[in-house]
C-alpha cells in the first residue's frame, strides 16, 4: 500500500527550477508532483531529503525550492512564502506591538525582537567566541568581535580562522583612518606616495584645483565630498559603527539606523494625502500611492503588461 503525496509548484517564478528526481512525475501546465512513499514514513522532499511529519509542513517547505510567494501584502504588493512572514510584515504598515516587556514596558512587533531586548535586563550573551571565551548579548556583536576589520573588540586569538593575512597597509580598522590627505602638487602617479593609501583624493593627484573628487582604490569609483568616500568605504570594510540600543543591531549608515529604530518606536512620519495611512520610510509611501494613482511603473518588453509592484512584474512570466 502506498501514500500518494502532492504538492504544487507556480511556474510563474523567475527562479531556476531545481532538478527533480526520477521518481517525481510532473503533470504538464499545473507541474504537480507525484511522489510515492511506503506507510508509517514521514513526508520527505524529493530535492532536499529533509523529512516531515505532516504533508502541511513539507508544502511550506517546498517553497523554498519553488520560490513560489502566494501571500502577498494589500499596501506594498511584497510578497511571502509563508503567512506568518506576512502577518509580521503588515505590522510595519499597523503598528501593531503585541509583544511587550513585561521589566519597562517596551513593546515589539516579533516576539524574537523582545526576547533579544530581555537580555538588557538579564545580562544574558549566549554568543560565544569559541576562540578567545568573550561573550556577547548579541549575535551581531560576535560577528563584529570576529571582523578583521574591526579594532574595538577584535578577536585576537592566534588560532583565529576570521584573522585575515592582510598586509597591514590593506587593513582597516576603521573607515577614517584611511583617508590620504595628500599634500602633493600637479600630477603625481598614486602609487608613487611614501604611504600607499585606501582613498586617494584625485583632487590632490591629477586633477585641477577647480575639481575635487576622491577616489575608492578598492573599486575606483569617485565622490564629490570626503564624507561620501567614508561612508562608502564601509561596503568594503564591512564597518557597521551605528548601533541600535535596543536590539544592537549594526548599520553602516546613521540613516539606516533610524529608519531600522522606527519599527521599535513605531513612529511613521510618511501620511498619504488621499487616504491618511502612515509609514515608516518615505519609500512605503511612494509605493502605496500607486494604489491611488494607478500608476504602474514595471513594464514587460516581450508583451506590454504593466504592474504597479516590482514584485509582480518580478512573478510575470511573459507568454507573447
Amino acid at each position: 500500500m502506498f501514500y500518494i503525496i502532492i504538492g504544487r509548484f507556480n511556474n510563474t517564478h523567475k527562479h531556476k527550477r531545481a532538478d527533480l528526481s526520477p521518481d517525481v512525475e510532473f503533470i504538464p501546465n499545473n507541474l504537480n508532483f507525484i511522489e510515492s512513499v511506503t506507510p508509517n514514513k514521514n513526508f520527505k522532499c524529493v530535492f532536499c531529503g529533509k523529512s516531515f511529519e505532516y504533508l502541511s509542513h513539507m508544502t511550506r517547505h517546498m517553497r523554498k525550492h519553488s520560490g513560489e510567494k502566494p501571500y502577498i501584502c494589500t499596501v506594498c504588493g511584497k510578497r511571502f512564502a509563508q503567512k506568518t512572514y506576512l502577518t509580521t510584515h503588515q505590522r510595519t504598515h499597523s503598528g501593531e506591538r503585541p509583544y511587550s516587556c513585561m521589566e519597562c514596558g517596551k513593546s515589539f512587533s516579533q516576539k524574537s525582537s523582545l526576547n533579544v531586548h530581555l537580555r538588557s535586563h538579564t545580562g544574558e550573551k549566549p554568543f560565544s567566541c569559541s576562540h578567545c571565551g568573550k561573550s556577547y548579548a548579541f549575535k551581531i556583536a560576535l560577528r563584529t568581535h570576529r571582523s578583521p576589520f574591526s579594532t574595538s573588540s577584535q578577536c585576537t586569538s592566534a588560532t583565529s580562522p576570521f584573522d585575515l593575512t592582510l598586509p597591514e597597509s590593506q587593513k582597516m580598522p576603521s573607515s577614517q583612518h584611511y583617508v590620504h590627505r595628500s599634500s602633493h602638487r600637479g600630477v603625481i602617479q598614486p602609487d608613487k606616495c611614501l604611504n600607499p593609501p585606501a582613498f586617494h583624493s584625485t583632487h590632490n593627484h591629477t586633477s585641477t584645483p577647480e575639481e575635487k573628487r576622491f577616489e575608492c582604490v578598492f573599486c575606483r569609483r569617485t565622490f564629490n565630498k570626503l564624507t561620501y568616500l567614508k561612508a562608502h568605504m564601509r561596503t568594503h570594510s564591512g564597518e557597521k559603527p551605528f548601533v541600535c540600543t535596543v536590539c544592537g543591531k549594526r548599520f553602516a549608515q546613521k540613516t539606516y539606523l533610524r529608519i531600522h529604530q522606527r519599527t521599535h518606536s513605531g513612529e511613521r512620519p510618511y501620511s498619504c494625502m488621499e487616504c491618511g495611512k502612515s509609514f515608516a520610510q518615505k519609500s512605503s509611501l511612494n509605493v502605496h500611492l500607486r494604489s491611488h494613482t494607478g500608476e504602474k511603473p514595471y513594464s514587460c518588453s516581450e508583451c506590454g503588461k504593466s504592474y504597479a509592484y516590482k514584485q509582480g512584474f518580478n512573478t510575470h512570466q511573459c507568454f507573447g
